[in-house]
């Protein structure tokens, strides 16, 4: 297969279906309850449409920008996913490595099944790591203290997971050695118990406070959703924020990420960066989350479906889908530097019912 041939992740995901075993590719597409939040994700993203200005010299247009030191060759960062190596034996280190070759972040998991060092040693790139905060105090320490150690620069704390959300579909992929792929932790197996958990139930803001005072890694909150919690991050020294609903995974809420964007983006007010992951699928999407403000974008389950096609080069090929789309939206709306997007060039749908704009 040339997968140069592949144009769109609509695409990958259908030659995702017909590599994987049903429950493989059922644990990937799933979510929590009756995947209506994961639904919403990615609906929620048509309510809002693009302003594109005109006659604007979009011959030199310019996709890099920079993310807590790094520079990226666009505002894309692969998101924190688990067990990758169920997916394809390249797992997380292929995924890093697709990164790294495309000049873009990564994050990697806690709970995927290379470790955080394994996966620095075989990819000679340093993602930022994703903590699950054990409910094993010694093994959490352990690993904020050997992701630093292997020079990692970022720590992302996963905050939206106290309780494991009602995955029915899927819940029995959660354990080892599932149809011939390993779900074996790398970062866990040697630090936790049959009675530990990798999430923790008892975890409050105090952790915040401790890691600040523990790691000189920069700390970024995954799974905000409020400004009340946005305000509590930016003071007590976060150093930045992932708007994430785990993907639809955790609480059926209803509400969208990009739903949460703004009242985050007004709330911390530029004071640190603001990324967002849920329901991407396209450079329009992408396109409209820098207009309303946010920093980056993670995405998920895109590039999981390129991993599981063709490893490592599926996940190129994802990042660079992107990357070329967002880069040919910013030509067709007359934005030449990531520097220049702002709100004009995006609104809400109308109401019809209402007789006005949503803004």
């Amino acid at each position: 297969m040339d997968i140069n041939s592949i144009k769109n992740i609509k695409s990958f995901k259908s030659l995702a279906q017909e590599k994987l075993h049903p429950e493989l590719y059922e644990y990937l597409v799933g979510g929590a309850d009756d995947l209506r939040t994961f639904r919403r994700n990615i609906d929620a993203w048509s309510h809002y449409q693009i302003r594109p200005r005109r006659l604007v010299d979009v011959s030199k247009v310019d996709t890099s920008a920079e993310l807590f030191g790094q520079k990226v060759k666009a505002p894309i960062v692969l998101a924190p996913i688990g067990i990758l190596g169920m997916f394809h034996p390249e797992g997380a280190s292929g995924s890093t490595k697709a990164a790294k070759n495309k000049g873009l972040a990564a994050i990697t998991s806690t709970v995927t099944n290379q470790s955080y060092q394994t996966i620095v040693a075989s990819s000679n790139y340093n993602p930022w790591f994703q903590l699950y905060p054990t409910t094993n105090i010694s093994a959490r320490n352990t690993l904020v203290k050997r992701a630093e150690e292997n020079a990692c620069k970022v720590l992302v704390w996963t905050i939206d997971v106290p309780v494991i959300g009602n995955r029915e579909r899927h819940a029995k992929m959660l354990v080892d050695n599932v149809h011939g792929r390993s779900a074996n932790m790398g970062n866990l197996h040697d630090l936790i118990g049959p009675d530990d958990s990798f999430h923790s139930p008892s975890m409050t803001w105090e952790f915040l406070d401790w890691l600040k005072q523990n790691t000189k890694m920069q700390i970024i909150l995954k799974g905000i959703m409020t400004h009340e919690d946005a305000r509590i991050a930016v003071d007590r020294g976060a150093d930045g924020i992932i708007i994430s609903n785990h993907g639809g995974r955790q609480l059926e809420s209803d509400l969208s990420t990009i739903e949460c964007l703004e009242e985050v983006i007004n709330e911390v007010n530029g004071k640190i960066p603001v990324l967002i992951d849920g329901g991407i699928r396209r450079g329009t999407d992408i396109f409209k989350a820098l207009a309303l403000g946010a920093t980056a974008v993670c995405i998920g389950r895109p590039y999981v479906y390129g991993l599981a096609v063709a490893g490592q080069k599926g996940v190129e090929r994802i990042l660079d889908i992107l990357t070329e789309e967002l880069e040919r939206n910013m030509r067709l709306a007359g934005v030449t530097n990531i520097s220049e997007f702002n709100t004009n060039f995006v609104r809400r749908s109308y109401d019809s019912k209402a007789s006005k704009w949503n803004t």
